[in-house]
Parts: C-alpha cells; sequence; structure tokens
C-alpha cells in the first residue's frame, strides 16, 4: 500500500471516530429532545429512539476500530494470517448489528401508529430511509463475508507458497 495511503485512511478514521463521538453526546439527544419538544407526541420515544441512535453509531465506530487494525496488520505485513479473520468478523458483525436496530426501527415504523408532524409524507420518508438503512447496512455485510471469502483463498495461497519456498 502506499506510504502516504495509510496515515490518511487513519486519520479518517479517527475524525469518523471523534465526529460519532460528537452525534453520540451531543447531536442525537439534542435532536431527538428537539423533536418531542416541537411535537408532543414524541415524548415517548425519546428514549429508545435516543439509545438506538447512539448504538447505530457505536456499530459504526466498532467497524472503524476493526479497520484501524487491519490497517496495522497490513502495515506490518501479517494481514494475510488467521488473526485478520477476528477483526473481518467483527465489521460483518457490527454492520449486521446496525443493521438490526434499523430494522427495528423500520418495524416500528411500519407497525405502529405513531404520528407526524407534517403528515403521511413524512411517515413515508421516514419508513422508507429507515428500510434504505437496513437493506444498505445488510448488502455491506454481503459484500464483507464476500471479501472474507478472498481474504481466506488468500491466506491459503499465501500460506502453501511459504510451505514451497
Amino acid at each position: 500500500m502506499h506510504r502516504y495511503l495509510t496515515p490518511i485512511l487513519r486519520l479518517a478514521i479517527i475524525g469518523a471516530i471523534l465526529v460519532g463521538l460528537f452525534g453520540q453526546i451531543v447531536v442525537i439527544p439534542g435532536a431527538i429532545a428537539d423533536e418531542a419538544a416541537h411535537f408532543p407526541p414524541y415524548e415517548r420515544i425519546v428514549v429508545p429512539y435516543t439509545i438506538l441512535g447512539i448504538l447505530g453509531v457505536a456499530c459504526v465506530q466498532v467497524a472503524l476500530a476493526a479497520t484501524w487494525m487491519l490497517l496495522a496488520m497490513l502495515g506490518r505485513d501479517t494481514l494475510f494470517s488467521t488473526r485478520a479473520f477476528l477483526w473481518v468478523d467483527l465489521i460483518i458483525g457490527a454492520s449486521l448489528a446496525g443493521s438490526l436496530l434499523t430494522a427495528g426501527v423500520t418495524a416500528h415504523l411500519a407497525l405502529t401508529d405513531m404520528p407526524f408532524a407534517n403528515g403521511n409524507m413524512e411517515a413515508v420518508a421516514a419508513l422508507g430511509a429507515a428500510f434504505l438503512t437496513t437493506a444498505m447496512g445488510t448488502a455491506f455485510a454481503m459484500m464483507v463475508v464476500l471479501m472474507r471469502g478472498l481474504l481466506r483463498k488468500a491466506t491459503h495461497l499465501q500460506t502453501e507458497m511459504a510451505g514451497v519456498v
């Protein structure tokens, strides 16, 4: 990997994790509390949706931390080892956990008579966004599973080559 790319990726990971922390501490609780203040029927979902939002961001942060570890393994030229599968599996698990969280929100929006301040169009948009987020997270997990298979094959080939040489 290019010697400048790894530090840039690490800076991006640090930035994303810090932005996520800011979102977990300030943005998510504040935005949900503001919505409840402007539309009182939302008061009953403030705590559960705040928890879901914070956990969703935490899933992304876990995947970013695992990516950091994979970058470290790449720098030490140990990426094609069985230890890398732990980090790849963690990325898959975090992605699936986030998808389950958004699937729960999708089910809640679809199956309950949730009032919306601006009518049905806002309800359709919220349901669509929740469904799309669930689908994208699941698709990402499936893509990483495919990449895991390629990693397994490459690790096996490198082990065979090391045995020959």
